[in-house]
């Protein structure tokens, strides 16, 4: 009831057109410039509204209508959420630049065995907490001691200065400063789902214009990202095949003492 209120009360505004929009923080590199785009070839005079908010808050927006549509993992418990997969991103393995496992085009599980682990919240992440414990378990990887941190920022800073690893879904790559490099993983590598979300009780115009066009703006982020070397939304992992002997060079030494940007 409470979506359904607060979409109606901005549907009963006609003068101002304004979808709101929520992401996961990163996946809005990707997904909001063609979000914008595909809208106003339909509506030139629509106006956004943009969030960039841990998963379990976009779920509870759209639950309350402070959002009309948000990118997302798909989170359990979400009552009347209807949720659409629009990506599957394979996890990468994060690590210092100079780490001994950076000598390789792709890691398999087992040279992580002893390796302390930086893991997400599961209070702001916990889809991605429940892939990485659940793949960790099935690898036989120990994983303690291990580190957790509230988003990616955080996690960053863990591996370069304490040298611990971390799974991170392939779009963290573009926010990794030059001290901390990322290798695919070696066979069956665990995948998190991206998904649109909205309120299946909210009736707004502009939230149905959007999801009649949702198939393009697949098609369309798909293009780009092959165009760019990104991660194919809706797709499984892609990898890179170790050389012969499963070694590649081993890139320059860096600094890691240096301070570094991050990204959120």
């Amino acid at each position: 009831m409470e979506a359904a209120k607060e979409a109606a009360r901005r549907a009963a505004q006609p003068a101002k057109l304004t979808l709101a929009l929520g992401f996961v923080t990163g996946t809005e590199i990707d997904w909001l410039p063609e979000t914008i785009r595909i809208l106003r070839e339909e509506r030139p005079d629509i106006e956004f509204t943009v969030a960039g908010q841990y998963s379990p808050d976009l779920a509870d927006g759209l639950m309350k209508g402070r959002l009309d549509v948000a990118y997302l993992r798909p989170e359990e418990q979400s009552g009347d959420l209807v949720y659409r997969r629009v990506a599957t991103e394979p996890f990468i393995v994060a690590l210092p630049s100079d780490h001994r496992l950076a000598s390789y085009d792709a890691v398999d599980p087992r040279e992580m065995i002893g390796e302390t682990f930086v893991k997400p919240s599961p209070n702001t992440a916990p889809t991605l907490r429940a892939v990485i414990d659940d793949y960790l378990k099935r690898s036989g990887l120990d994983t303690n001691p291990a580190h957790e941190v509230d988003n990616l920022a955080m996690a960053v800073l863990s591996i370069a200065s304490r040298r611990t690893v971390a799974l991170l879904p392939a779009y963290a790559k573009n926010f990794l400063p030059r001290s901390v490099t990322s290798r695919p993983i070696r066979g069956d590598a665990p995948t998190v789902d991206l998904v649109l979300g909205y309120h299946k009780a909210n009736s707004s115009p502009l939230l149905k214009l959007f999801l009649s066009r949702t198939d393009d703006l697949i098609a369309r982020v798909s293009k780009r990202s092959g165009e760019m070397g990104g991660v194919p939304p809706a797709e499984g992992p892609q990898r890179r095949d170790a050389p012969e002997g499963g070694r590649a060079r081993r890139p320059k030494q860096i600094d890691i003492s240096k301070p570094f940007p991050v990204g959120g």
